[in-house]
């Protein structure tokens, strides 16, 4: 879902650079769009980080029953 929002924002702001006249909307999309991708490797690190726990306590657990 976030990945089609920020392809679908970087194509906006691909073509409002090329033919928007008014840089405050250029701007302005370019802030949503860093936004977007904030969240997106925000949310990334938190899944990344719960598989690591979830690994470890799973090694955590077969040296405790070895």
């Amino acid at each position: 879902m976030l990945n089609e929002e920020i392809c679908r924002l970087r194509e906006k702001l691909n073509d409002s650079i090329l033919n928007e006249p008014d840089y405050n909307i250029t701007y302005q999309i370019s802030v949503e769009l860093d936004q977007l991708i904030a969240e997106y490797y925000s949310t990334e690190m938190k899944l990344t980080t719960q598989e690591k726990q979830k690994k470890h306590q799973k090694e955590k657990n077969l040296v405790a029953k070895n």
